[in-house]
């Protein structure tokens, strides 16, 4: 079975359009998704194209801040309207959202969870009551990362499908939507200070001696500072810690899913090992995963999904005939 069997064929140019923006802009987690069972792929294309419309919409250059806040609140009118059964276009966010309503609906995912998707990417843009561009402590960072990264999580769990209770599985889910969104964080630092973002807590940085001052010092003349180190160090401990806490989840999945979703979670997790093995230097440098390391990676658990994908195929098989 393909990606798009069982889907609208009228719908299959919006799932094909979503499936390119993850292609092109989220290599590592495009990689997992080719491990996911097929029937899998479309509805987490779908999420990935929904997340990175408005994410293009935040982070655009030369635009406005006040054009950027009006664009959100417009495309929030759009996809209450749209979740409501109004009519859509044919414009590239069009098809992302058509494919985005089908995804909700075949899987009873809550629309709340893109709504808070949205309050968090309006904590992004200036001139907008919610706007931060610091955070002083993880727990203030915690309310940015519930709708950005905790959500995500969560909607996915229903397209993955669980083997206990949803509820159970709600809170290891949200947990490694915060770690992939920690591991973003501490890789782009030097991006997101050029763009006067600090999305690591500020009062975790003094502790260590690390002030705003000091990171444009160490951005601008290329240089690292032994203070920094040990509050990047300290992060990635934390970061690390919130892996720990996501790593059960995986093992409530649906078995189909899990090797897609171990390869997400060993790669990401790899990119807190790549800062340490060059010295910190994120300020400098963007921290990869070198293609090997995908491949090494997710090639014995693509042989993993489809060992299992066929083993579940062949008990259902049985059952059918005994039945």
């Amino acid at each position: 079975m393909g990606e798009l069997a069982g889907i609208d064929p009228g719908l299959h140019e919006a799932y094909r359009v979503c499936r390119e923006l993850n292609e092109q802009h989220g290599k590592t987690y495009f990689l997992a998704t080719r491990i996911l069972p097929a029937s899998k792929r479309a509805g987490v294309h779908a999420l990935y194209g929904f997340a990175r419309m408005v994410d293009d919409v935040v982070d655009v250059e030369g635009g406005s801040d006040r054009a950027a806040a009006a664009t959100v609140d417009a495309f929030e009118e759009h996809i209450r309207s749209a979740f409501a059964g109004g009519p859509l276009g044919r414009s590239r966010s069009d098809l992302v959202l058509a494919a985005l309503v089908d995804t909700t609906a075949r899987y009873d995912i809550p629309h709340d969870y893109f709504y808070a998707f949205l309050h968090s990417m309006r904590m992004d843009i200036p001139g907008t009551p919610m706007f931060r561009s610091r955070y002083r402590t993880m727990d203030e960072l915690s309310e940015y990362m519930y709708g950005s990264a905790a959500v995500i999580g969560l909607q996915m769990l229903p397209i993955l499908g669980t083997e206990v209770d949803r509820e159970e599985a709600s809170g290891p889910a949200a947990a490694l939507g915060e770690a992939f969104q920690l591991t973003n964080f501490i890789r782009d630092m030097g991006e997101d200070l050029d763009r006067d973002r600090i999305y690591l807590p500020t009062y975790d940085l003094e502790a260590f001696g690390v002030d705003e001052d000091l990171l444009r010092y160490c951005r601008t003349t290329g240089r690292n500072d032994p203070r920094l180190e040990r509050a990047l160090a300290h992060l990635i401990a934390h970061t690390r810690s919130v892996y720990r806490t996501a790593d059960p989840g995986i093992d409530m999945l649906d078995p189909p899913v899990r090797p897609g979703m171990r390869t997400a979670f060993v790669l990401y997790r790899d990119i807190l090992r790549e800062v340490e093995d060059s010295g910190y230097r994120v300020l400098h440098q963007r921290a990869r995963v070198s293609r090997r390391r995908r491949l090494a990676v997710a090639a014995p658990r693509l042989a993993e999904a489809g060992w299992t994908t066929f083993r579940t195929r062949a008990k259902t098989a049985k059952s059918v005939g005994q039945a």
